[in-house]
C-alpha cells in the first residue's frame, strides 16, 4: 500500500457496515460516505425524523465510560473509537458517517472490519495539503497510576503500557510506528475485551448488552480465554489499548506527529489528554507539508 502523506485523502466509493452495538445489543448500520476536502470526519445521526451532524472532535465528547461517546443537540453516536482508529490508521481525512442507531456497530470487536470495507471501496487522493499536529513541548496527565503524554518526535509513536492482575493479561508493553502498513499488520485486528465476572454487573448499567464471545475477548477470574479460537496476537489486549488510543486522540481533529505513551489509560484519559493540549498552544503547532516532503523527513 502507498500512501501520498502530503495529501489528504477520502474514500473511493461509498461503503455499508451493520451489525449490533456492543453496549446497547441493538442492530446498528452505518454507511460511509466519501466527502470534500476539509470535511473532516463527521457523523450524520438520523433519529425520529431528526438528523445532526456530529463533527469527530473532542468538543464533542459526552461520555467515556467504556468506550467513547460523541454528542449534539440531544443526539448521540457511541462505540466511536474503532472506526475512528481504522479511519485515522488508514490515512482518510474526509468522511461523513451516516448512522440509523446510536452505536457504531461492534462486528468482532475489534477495527478490522472497518479496514476491510474501506480497503474495498478504495481511496481516493485529494490535491489539498492534510494539516498535521506537531508535538514541540511534552504534555501529560495522570489520574493515579495512569498517566498520558504527547512527547515531540518527528513521526507518529505509540507507546503503551498495561497492568492487570487477570494473568491472562498481566503486565503487557507494545511501541509502533504508524503508518497504514503498521496499523493493517499490528493493531487492527486485536479485539476488546472484557472479564466475565463483570458482565452482569455492567449489564445492569446498561453497558455490555450486545457483547458475546463474537465480538470480544471474554475472559474468566482464573485467568482463562474464553474464546475457543484464542488470542489473534499474544499481547493482543495491549495492541488494543493502543487500537483504541489511535480513535480517541483522531478527535484533536488532524493528525498528530509526535510520540504518545499510555501507562494504564484509557478512554477518560486520554479526552484529557486532548484538552490538556488546546490548553497548552505553546506544546504544539500546525504543520503542513508540501508535495516533495515525506512525513519521516519532518
Amino acid at each position: 500500500m502507498h500512501l501520498n502523506t502530503s495529501y489528504q485523502h477520502s474514500l473511493r466509493r461509498p461503503c455499508q457496515i451493520q451489525g449490533v452495538g456492543l453496549h446497547s445489543g441493538r442492530p446498528a448500520h452505518i454507511t460511509l460516505l466519501p466527502a470534500a476536502p476539509n470535511t473532516g470526519i463527521v457523523f450524520r445521526i438520523r433519529a425520529g425524523g431528526r438528523q445532526t451532524e456530529i463533527p469527530a472532535r473532542m468538543e464533542h465528547i459526552v461520555r467515556t465510560t467504556l468506550n467513547t461517546t460523541l454528542g449534539r443537540d440531544d443526539l448521540q453516536i457511541s462505540t466511536v473509537e474503532h472506526l475512528l482508529a481504522a479511519l485515522a490508521g488508514l490515512e482518510l481525512d474526509n468522511v461523513v458517517i451516516v448512522t440509523e442507531g446510536h452505536e457504531v456497530p461492534a462486528v468482532d470487536g475489534s477495527a478490522q472490519p472497518f479496514v476491510a470495507r474501506i480497503m474495498e471501496s478504495g481511496r481516493r487522493l485529494q490535491p489539498v495539503a492534510r494539516r498535521y499536529i506537531k508535538i514541540l513541548a511534552p504534555v501529560e496527565v495522570e489520574d493515579g497510576s495512569r498517566l498520558a503524554g504527547f512527547y515531540p518526535a518527528g513521526e507518529r509513536l505509540f507507546k503503551f503500557i498495561i497492568d492487570f492482575s487477570n494473568r491472562a493479561i498481566g503486565t503487557q508493553s507494545f511501541q509502533v510506528r504508524l503508518t497504514p502498513q503498521s496499523f493493517v499488520s499490528e493493531l487492527a485486528r486485536a479485539r476488546t475485551f472484557g472479564f466475565i465476572d463483570e458482565l452482569e454487573a455492567l449489564q445492569e448499567q446498561g453497558l455490555a448488552l450486545g457483547a458475546d464471545l463474537e465480538n470480544a475477548v471474554g475472559l474468566s477470574a482464573d485467568g482463562q480465554v474464553l474464546n475457543g479460537e484464542g488470542l489473534r496476537f499474544p499481547d493482543e489486549f495491549v495492541r488494543h489499548k493502543i487500537l483504541d488510543a489511535v480513535g480517541d486522540l483522531s478527535l484533536m481533529g488532524d493528525p498528530i506527529l509526535g510520540e504518545f505513551r499510555g501507562f494504564k489509560s484509557g478512554h477518560t484519559l486520554h479526552g484529557k489528554l486532548l484538552q490538556a493540549l488546546v490548553d497548552q498552544p505553546q506544546a504544539w503547532e500546525y504543520f503542513t507539508l508540501t508535495p516533495q516532503q515525506d512525513a519521516q523527513a519532518v
